[in-house]
């Protein structure tokens, strides 16, 4: 499981059900002259069923996020199911509000509760459809670069000032101050090969994306997640060949809008 792949979405969805279990706990229902200390656990039907029901469905949705592929129940992704929980919590709350018994009032429970159902279920809905809730929730750490040795030139590719090295026996420019590196403006430079000019990077995708293999079949090997690196080892076409932290390589057909580390 990858808790990097989690988005702003599900921040909304973990916070509205962490609200949720909390709402279960205070009192349910008022009643004029009397003095009840009743929460939704007095009720099964209500805590396990409304409650609980809503955090299940929460942990649907964000352990299903987790996975590295996508899980069904039944045919069906259990992100569907457990969001189609978090909108039957609502249902079911947004009634028992409206049909408070004669002689009482929705006490801290019942409204916080809805509350946090209704923000549950939007959070659910809403991630897959706002592009700002699919941001990473965790930002992906910088890919850690080797140190080089005292005195050695970084090597050349992406991410590094392409400083071209000096041909061995090379004599420095007049009116070069002692000591300066020789200009390699007069050198003439050989063009490079076709295909040759491309050096390996670290890059991580917008959105999850599929990894297909590299033999062109139509099904993916693996799920390219937000907010972990990948490196990108060769370029196929408009597609990158990635290769993922466990040593799979296949290629990523959508490029668009990756984050280059």
């Amino acid at each position: 499981m990858n808790i990097r792949s989690l988005t702003r979405g599900d921040g909304v969805v973990i916070g509205a059900a962490v609200l949720l279990f909390i709402a279960s706990f205070l009192k349910f229902y008022s009643a004029d002259g009397y003095n009840l200390d009743a929460n939704a656990w007095d009720d099964l039907g209500t805590g396990l069923g409304l409650y609980m029901g809503g955090v299940i469905g929460a942990a649907l949705i964000v352990v299903n996020r987790c996975l590295p592929q996508p899980r069904k129940i039944a045919g069906l992704d259990l992100g569907t199911v457990g969001a189609a929980f978090t909108v039957l919590v609502v249902w079911a709350l947004f009634w028992t509000l409206v049909d408070v018994p004669t002689g009482g009032s929705a006490a801290a429970g019942l409204i916080l509760g809805f509350i946090a159902a209704l923000a549950l279920a939007g959070g659910a809905i809403a991630t897959p459809l706002v592009p700002a809730l699919q941001a990473a929730l965790i930002p992906a750490p910088k890919p850690a670069v080797a140190p080089q040795p005292y005195g050695a030139q970084p090597p050349g590719g992406y991410g590094y000032p392409g400083a071209q090295p000096q041909p061995y026996g090379g004599q420095p420019q007049p009116g070069q101050p002692y000591g300066a590196q020789p200009q390699q403006a007069q050198q003439p430079q050989q063009a490079a090969p076709a295909g040759g000019d491309f050096s390996p990077f670290w890059f991580a995708v917008p959105v999850q994306r599929p990894l297909f293999a590299e033999d062109g079949s139509p099904t993916p090997i693996a799920e390219l997640a937000p907010g972990t690196w990948y490196l990108a080892v060769e370029q196929r076409g408009p597609g990158l060949v990635a290769q993922t932290q466990d040593g799979r390589r296949g290629v990523l057909q959508d490029t668009s809008g990756i984050q280059r580390g």
